[in-house]
C-alpha cells in the first residue's frame, strides 16, 4: 500500500478549532485507489516543533506524496500555494509564545522552493467541481510557510511530490470575525479532488492563474 501524507494544524491564536485539521482528519485512511491510502496527521502551530514533527512523519510513513494544509483566515477559496520562502516573520506569537522576526527557516538554505505538485491542474479540477480555488503566490511568513519550506527542503531531489494548500475559515469562525468561510464538507471534497488530481497528473497544465493574496 502506497501512502499519501496529509497534514493539518492544531488550533492557534485563541481559536478552539483549526479547519485545516478538521478537514484533513476526515480523510485519514481513505483510499484514493486500490493501492494508495491517505494518512492524516496533525502538526503543532509552533516554530520550534513543527519541522521536527513533520520530519518524523516523513521518516515513519515514507510517503510518495505529501500535502500540508493550513488556515488562511480572510481568503475565500482553496488556495494552492506555489512558493515557500526562507523567512520566518511572525505577526503574532505561536502556541509556545515564540515570535521569530526576520529569521531563516533553514540557515544557509535557498531563498525559496517551488511546489512540486501540478498546482494549476489541481485548481482547475477543484473549480470544475464548483468549488472556489486559485493558485496563490504567497504562503505568508508564519508557521504555514515554515512547514511548506521545511517540507520542500526535506524532499528536494527525492522525487516525492509535495506542496501546501491553504483553506478558508469555517462558518462558526467567520461569524465571530466577519471573514469569508467555506463549509467543512466542501473543504474535504476540494482536498480529495486535489489529491486525486496530483496523483494522476504527470505534467501541469499550461495556463495563467493565481494572484498575490
Amino acid at each position: 500500500m502506497r501512502t499519501v501524507l496529509l497534514t493539518g494544524f492544531e488550533p492557534f491564536d485563541q481559536d478552539t478549532i483549526n479547519p485545516s485539521w478538521e478537514a484533513v482528519r476526515l480523510l485519514d485512511g481513505i483510499l484514493l485507489s486500490d493501492d494508495v491510502r491517505i494518512v492524516a496527521r496533525q502538526l503543532p502551530c509552533a516554530f520550534a516543533e513543527a519541522p521536527a514533527r513533520l520530519a518524523g512523519f516523513l521518516d515513519e510513513y515514507k510517503p510518495e506524496m505529501v500535502i500540508a494544509v493550513g488556515l488562511a483566515s480572510g481568503r475565500a477559496d482553496v488556495s494552492v500555494e506555489r512558493v515557500a520562502i526562507n523567512l520566518n516573520d511572525a505577526r503574532i506569537p505561536d502556541n509556545l509564545g515564540l515570535q521569530p522576526i526576520d529569521t531563516p527557516v533553514v540557515a544557509q538554505g535557498p531563498a525559496a522552493y517551488f511546489s512540486t505538485l501540478p498546482i494549476k491542474a489541481m485548481v482547475r479540477a477543484i473549480q470544475a467541481a464548483g468549488i472556489g480555488a486559485s493558485v496563490s503566490h504567497t504562503a505568508g511568513t508564519f508557521v504555514c510557510n515554515q512547514v511548506f519550506y521545511s517540507l520542500q527542503h526535506a524532499l528536494a531531489g527525492s522525487g516525492v511530490r509535495s506542496g501546501f494548500i491553504h483553506i478558508p475559515a469555517l462558518a462558526q469562525q467567520a461569524l465571530e470575525t466577519g471573514v469569508p468561510s467555506m463549509a467543512l464538507e466542501t473543504m474535504v471534497q476540494g482536498l480529495r479532488i486535489a489529491l486525486i488530481t496530483a496523483l494522476n497528473t504527470e505534467h501541469d497544465v499550461l495556463e495563467t492563474g493565481g494572484q498575490v493574496s
